[in-house]
């Protein structure tokens, strides 16, 4: 069975949302549209005006919003599960991702000073009161975790609110909630998720969440030398060229996405790290070898 779906360009990528019942996907991508814009709202690094902004333009402790307090509710759980390898103090904004990735120049000029990650351990966080504090010195980026964590919201409320199966990709990352379509969804896995390559591998899943973190796209050049957005929190530089993707399927796509991630990060040890975490996994090294792990189909 294929599902009704529908395609949208949002954040350098597409967000894709299918269900299991044509009538309900009007309603589906508005609510998916929905969602996307309060993620937006709250925690983009492109917009002065987001709630994340305002909080780090403070210098003090700040209440904030549910849903900005639930992306960095996950950002930090995150780096702590991945011993500190998926941090949201990483700045790729000194690499020069500082715009929509469409608007950067071909070659950014000079070669930028580096630095390991603040740490993710600076970021004061009162949970129970949604208090937030970011000291001078120290930048949030959620967007390791806040498309993915958007993903699986959306697929949970259009599953919930419509009594449909829902799946929701944004820039890759794929949520899928209620129940699946006959035969399960069918979910393409490459290099580029908008334009699928001959022979990219095609994986039926019944749900949960999958992830693809690659070095193929969004990459540029700074002072000669090629950069891509998955930075090493220990360097500051974009990480070693080991894994050119990595896709990940868990029980969400947040924890999918936070293992591909790291695993890009990990470099040569990922595979054995992936296996002992028990997540089915699929990495495509820089020459084009692939290696799958922990129950990936073959």
């Amino acid at each position: 069975m294929i599902a009704p779906a529908v395609r949208f360009p949002l954040w350098g990528g597409t967000v894709d949302v299918a269900v299991t019942d044509a009538a309900a996907l009007p309603d589906a991508e508005r609510t998916a549209r929905s969602v996307l814009a309060a993620v937006d709202r709250a925690c983009s690094r492109f917009r002065p005006d987001s709630e994340l902004a305002r909080v780090e333009r403070s210098g003090a402790r700040q209440p904030v919003g549910a849903v900005l307090a639930a992306l960095v509710d996950a950002a930090l759980r995150i780096a702590e599960v991945t011993g500190g390898l998926v941090d949201p103090t990483v700045s790729v904004a000194a690499l020069g991702y500082d715009r929509d990735i469409a608007a950067l120049p071909a070659d950014l000029p000079h070669r930028p000073v580096v630095r390991p990650a603040p740490g993710w351990g600076r970021v004061e966080w009162w949970p129970a009161r949604r208090m937030l504090r970011v000291p001078p010195g120290v930048r949030l980026d959620l967007g390791a975790t806040a498309k993915a964590w958007a993903a699986d919201r959306a697929a949970d409320t259009i599953a919930a609110r419509y009594a449909v199966g829902a799946l929701v990709s944004v820039a890759g990352d794929v949520a899928m909630a209620g129940p699946a379509p006959d035969g399960g969804w069918r979910v393409g896995v490459g290099d580029d998720h908008e334009r699928p390559a001959p022979g990219d591998p095609v994986v039926t899943v019944g749900g949960g969440g999958l992830a693809t973190s690659g070095t193929a796209r969004r990459t540029w050049r700074r002072g000669g030398a090629v950069v891509h957005h998955i930075v090493d929190p220990r360097t500051g530089w974009s990480a070693g060229p080991v894994w050119r993707t990595v896709s990940v399927a868990a029980g969400r796509c947040v924890d999918a996405n936070a293992a591909s991630t790291a695993a890009v990060v990990r470099g040569a040890d990922a595979p054995d790290w992936l296996t002992g975490a028990r997540l089915p996994a699929r990495l495509v090294a820089v020459d084009g070898t692939v290696r799958t792990v922990a129950g990936w189909p073959s």
